[in-house]
């Protein structure tokens, strides 16, 4: 069992966010470690960042070739690592022109794709699911207010059994597309809660958009990148996109993020001669980290390894879960997947709190939502089946435990 240290934090470090331990000193592939030298299997990527594994060799080199050459230039200079990453970008995007822009974090390069639909539509009105994150500052704190949003409920539509979507539908009927800007969506997060949007909306809603001027956004923050086993989590949906951000995994925990723009709308905003500058907006460093990262993925085929190992992971999950009922449901898509907990275990009982730090003295880390409502599981890419039938078995285990603790006290 690990040994937590007394203290409950860092005296001079602002929390914003709950802090579980303060001595993780090592980091080595699908392993943190702390100061007592237990090692904890992280099933979280950290926050879903490290998708080729903590501290990758790879990459450490190809960084401090690129630190050693250059690594940080201004907005109006750059060198052939970007447009090379760029070229590599488009290529999987299947885009045979478009432009991309590279920037430090996924919640900056969701503002900008949303200051781009602005200057290209001339609308100030956005549509998105409601339970999106999309960004950490854009939402009611940001550029973008509450105001500009036009949101339809995602929970609403899961388990619609009507054989397409029509206007008629209360969470629907609503929508003037004529005022929308853009529809951003999130194929695979959904703040956090792994929801995936049924398709026959994310198609329904394409059409209108389409149909009144708009353009499609995809924030691929958490899906892109073969997380979902597909290189792009909108490749589950067959629509065809305007703007599409990357982040999180792009620089496997280096702060690199990108939008990649269809031509049409590149065009569009250098003709409005934009200006966006940022200290670091298509460094060669990030950019050098990002293309090693890519390379990474294509050489070892680890899209489609995802994919497969998916399958299992769903399979696994689900076989073990089915008898307890404290779950309402497992789902997910690669090694993007979530439990949700039973209404009846959430409030006051704090269920999935509880089995979170059971994995977490077994030596697993695993996400939770803030509402402690869902489970997380995002692991590197380069787990294994050994790596998701042990986590399962404890998870098995943990739940085991928490349900018995919890019908005994009732």
């Amino acid at each position: 069992m690990p040994k937590m240290m007394q203290r409950s934090g860092l005296p001079h470090i602002l929390k914003c966010h709950p802090i579980v331990k303060t001595d993780i000193v090592k980091a080595k592939g699908l392993y943190l470690f702390d100061s007592q030298g237990n090692k904890y299997l992280d099933f979280e990527s950290g926050i879903w960042c490290a998708s080729l594994g903590h501290c990758n060799q790879r990459l450490s080199r190809a960084m401090m070739k690129q630190i050693d050459s250059v690594m940080h230039l201004g907005p109006r200079f750059t060198n052939y690592l970007a447009e090379e990453t760029a070229t590599k970008i488009l290529e999987h995007l299947a885009w045979k022109h478009g432009k991309v822009i590279f920037l430090s974090s996924g919640s900056e390069a969701v503002e900008f794709a949303l200051r781009i639909s602005h200057l290209v539509t001339g609308r100030l009105k956005m549509l998105r699911f409601s339970e999106s994150y999309l960004s950490a500052y854009g939402i009611g704190g940001g550029q973008i207010s509450n105001r500009s949003w036009t949101k339809i409920y995602i929970s609403d539509c899961l388990h619609c059994s009507q054989p397409i979507c029509t206007e008629t539908c209360d969470n629907l009927r609503r929508i003037d597309y004529r005022n929308i800007s853009s529809f951003i969506l999130e194929p695979g997060c959904s703040g956090g809660q792994i929801l995936f949007p049924p398709v026959k909306l994310v198609k329904h809603i394409e059409k209108n958009i389409r149909a009144a001027g708009g353009l499609i956004i995809v924030d691929e923050v958490t899906t892109g990148l073969g997380r979902t086993g597909r290189w792009f989590g909108f490749e589950y949906y067959q629509i065809k996109p305007d703007v599409v951000v990357l982040g999180k995994s792009l620089g496997n925990g280096y702060p690199v993020s990108a939008v990649a723009l269809d031509i049409t709308v590149a065009k569009e905003i250098e003709k409005q001669t934009f200006h966006y500058v940022q200290s670091h907006q298509n460094d060669p460093l990030g950019c050098s980290v990002a293309s090693e990262v890519i390379k990474i993925i294509e050489e070892n085929d680890l899209v489609h390894r995802t994919y497969e190992l998916g399958e299992y992971f769903l399979f696994e999950m689900r076989r073990i879960m089915e008898k307890f009922i404290s779950v309402k449901e497992v789902r997910g898509r690669g090694l993007m997947l979530g439990v949700e907990i039973s209404s009846r275990f959430r409030a006051h009982k704090n269920l999935a709190h509880k089995i979170y730090h059971e994995m977490l003295k077994k030596n697993f880390i695993i996400g939770i939502t803030s509402r402690e409502d869902v489970l997380r599981f995002l692991p590197p890419l380069f787990t294994n089946k050994k790596h998701i039938f042990t986590m399962c078995s404890a998870l098995g285990e943990s739940f085991d435990k928490a349900e018995s603790l919890e019908l005994l006290s009732q």
